[in-house]
């Protein structure tokens, strides 16, 4: 496990337009806000279209990290994450997961972690800037690679 006390900056109230990326406007917000990390409590809204984490077929190793993407369209999305800080860009690396309900199937429901979304009427979020420790991502190569949410990395 690993922990550390967070010191928050400032709080806010953000909408995403229909037809935007998701993840293009989070990245937009954080860069003209100059939000480097932070997390997004929940969020709610809806998708034209989405891809998510999942796989159809059976898994080889179903230890490992899945890679796979579906496709899902017109769902409304309950969410949250984090947003950590990417020393080599200067850009945000964020961690999104959501349950998303097919609207036109019964609003099935399917739960995973974002890859990428068009947003759809809107979505709401909160975001909670993080102003210490630094957050990063670095991948842990004895961990099948996977990019793992570290505190007080170098900024």
């Amino acid at each position: 496990m690993r922990a550390h006390v967070l010191n928050t900056g400032r709080t806010f109230g953000v909408t995403f337009d229909h037809g935007e990326d998701f993840f293009d406007a989070l990245s937009t917000f954080c860069r003209d806000q100059g939000v480097r990390q932070g997390y997004i409590p929940s969020f709610i809204g809806a998708f034209a279209e989405a891809e998510i984490v999942g796989a159809c077929e059976k898994l080889e190793d179903p230890d490992a990290p899945v890679w796979a993407k579906t496709y899902v369209t017109n769902v409304e999305a309950f969410g949250a994450g984090t947003i950590a800080h990417d020393p080599e860009t200067g850009g945000i690396l964020p961690h999104i997961h959501v349950s998303a309900g097919l609207k036109a199937q019964s609003a099935d429901g399917r739960t995973s972690h974002l890859l990428s979304a068009k947003v759809q009427f809107l979505s709401e979020l909160f975001i909670v800037e993080v102003t210490s420790p630094a957050m990063t991502r670095p991948r842990n190569p004895e961990m099948y690679d996977v990019p793992l949410l570290t505190f007080g990395a170098p900024e």
